[in-house]
Order: structure tokens, then sequence, then C-alpha cells
């Protein structure tokens, strides 16, 4: 059986030879690798250093020979273990639904607090498509089941574990100062006009001494604002205190929960703001984080299994580099 699968393999590679020449250079693909009775094309190859570092191979070679060869040699390898794990899962009928790679998306936007938006951001950042995205969690579902397949022993992460790590990685757990914030901004027209400037500092002057007379900030704002919010009656909704400019954070220092600033001249206009709310930073209690300790954890296990047990099946495999 082996020697056959082996044949078959010489004869595609033949194949691919005699047709290749017929190609042109920009189309060319070859094989760079063969694996059991599988094969690993240049193409696939080029693929996954793009997805992997975000450069295509031209990029990577442009800033050395010496690292575009050890990382292409590395991915290579990913590439390899991939395709024994997967003949692996297609062997034993591991089969993951596409509800079932929705819900550990849902979970894991759960335990982050992320919107969706959230996600496809983060994902934009780290140059992943979330097709990709859900292509790498229905791989990571598939080897979870696969490494409880294979290793005897099935993989336990116990409760002092958890609670260990927790009180170990506090930090990591901590949820940042945030503000609810309100504005009034008046607008300027032109940048050069100091009068205009002067009309629009007496007029927020006459604002705030009405805010200071007792009357709604809300109120006010949808009346006079011309910024962001004025529709909302000012509302600016929440930010993290870290994320704001400096002039603004030294603003809302000392500032108390309803208290009102002074006028804040901007390049575009003059601003007031509101602090409606502060949620001071704390760190978020154990029961709220547990299920996103275990799952890092669990897969700090799976991995440390999946490469005990990758390392016995590369033995065993016939693996053939054509670089």
């Amino acid at each position: 059986m082996i020697f056959s699968r082996f044949i078959g393999v010489l004869l595609l590679c033949a194949f691919m030879a005699l047709f290749g020449r017929h190609l042109s250079a920009q189309t060319f693909n070859r094989v760079v690798a063969i694996v059991n009775e599988d094969v690993i094309t240049l193409h696939e190859l080029n693929k996954k250093v793009r997805e992997m570092t975000g450069s295509t191979p031209d990029d990577l070679r442009s800033r050395g020979k010496k690292t575009y060869l050890e990382t292409r040699r590395r991915i290579l390898e990913i590439l390899i273990n991939e395709k024994l794990t997967q003949a692996k899962v297609q062997e034993l009928g591991i089969h993951v639904t596409p509800l079932q790679i929705d819900a550990t998306i849902e979970r894991i936007k759960a335990n982050n607090q992320w919107t969706h938006e959230d996600l496809i951001a983060r994902l934009r950042e780290g140059g992943l498509t979330y097709e990709t995205y859900r292509e790498n969690i229905k791989k990571d579902l598939e080897r979870f089941r696969l490494i409880n397949s294979v290793v005897q022993s099935k993989i336990i992460v116990r409760e002092e574990q958890l609670k260990q790590y927790y009180e170990n990685h506090k930090e990591e757990f901590s949820s940042e100062e945030t503000v609810h914030l309100a504005s009034i901004f008046l607008m300027r027209k032109n940048p050069k006009d100091e009068d205009e400037i002067r009309e629009l500092s007496r007029k927020m002057e006459h604002i705030l001494a009405r805010l200071s007379k007792g009357e709604d900030f809300g109120e006010l704002a949808k009346k006079f604002s011309q910024g962001p919010g004025a529709r909302e009656k000012g509302d600016l909704g929440s930010f993290q205190t870290a994320q704001l400019e400096q002039e603004l954070r030294k603003v809302l220092e000392d500032m108390p929960e309803g208290g009102v600033s002074a006028p804040i001249v901007r390049a575009n206009g003059i601003q007031t703001v509101k602090l409606i709310k502060r949620q001071d930073a704390k760190v978020k209690p154990f029961k709220e984080v547990r299920d996103v300790i275990y799952m890092m954890l669990y897969k700090d296990e799976v991995n440390k299994n999946y490469a005990s047990w990758i390392k016995e099946l590369r033995e065993s495999s016939y693996t053939k580099i054509n670089f």
C-alpha cells in the first residue's frame, strides 16, 4: 500500500514536471514537499507565508536571504504537520460543523467582551480575513478532538491550576479606568478670525453660566452644540481614560462625576466636557474570567500533547522536501 502511494506521488510529480515546462514563469508551480501520498506546492507555501507573516516571499527575500530561507523552511514544516494532521482527522472521521465554529467564535467574543465589529477590527490589524479566521478556528477544534482521540489519558485542567494562574497573572485581568462623557462644542468657521473666537468664548461663558444656575446640560447641548453627539444631548459615550488625549485626561483628572470643565480651546472651536460617570480600574473577579483561563491552559496542554504526537507521527511518515 505504501509503495503504491509512493508510486502515485512520483507519477504526480512527473506529470507536473512534464506539463510545467509549458507554463509561463509567472504561473509556474512546483512540488516543494511530499507528505506520504500528498504534496505541498510552491503556491501553497507562498500563500501560507503571506498568511503567517503578512509579507510576500519577495518582500521577505529583500530583507535578507538567510531570514527568508529560515522563515520559509519553518513555515513549510508547519504545512507538513498540517497535512499529516488533516490526514489523521479524515482517517478518524473527525468533523466540525459551521454551527460549532460559530459557537466557538461567539464564546471568544463574549469572553473578551467584543462586538463582532471589534473582532473584525482586531483581525484586520493582524492581517487576517474573517474567512481565514474561521478556517483557523475549525483547524483548532479538529486538533483538540484529534488529541483527545490519540492521547490515551484525556487532558485535564484542575481547578487549583486555574486559581493559581489567576493569582499569578492578575494584571492580565485588570480592566482600564473608563469615563462616560458628554460635550458641548461650538464650531469655529474661520481659524484666522480672532473676533470669531472671542465671540465663541463669550457664548460658551453664557452657556456655563446657565449650567451653573441648574439648567440641564443635555438640553443646552441639544440647542447649542455643533459637535459629535449633539443630537444625543451631547452624549459622547464611554472611553478608556488611557486612550484620551493628554490635555483631556488632565482636565478630567480631579473632576467629580457630574462636573463640567472650563472652556477648552481647540483648533476648530471651543468645547466644554461633562463627566457623567467614572468607572475605576479594577481586577475582574475569578468567576468572571475562569472560562478564559481554562481555555488558555487547555490550549497549552493540547499544544504540548500535539507537539509530542506530531513528532512521533513524523518519524513514522514519509516526507521529502524539494528545496
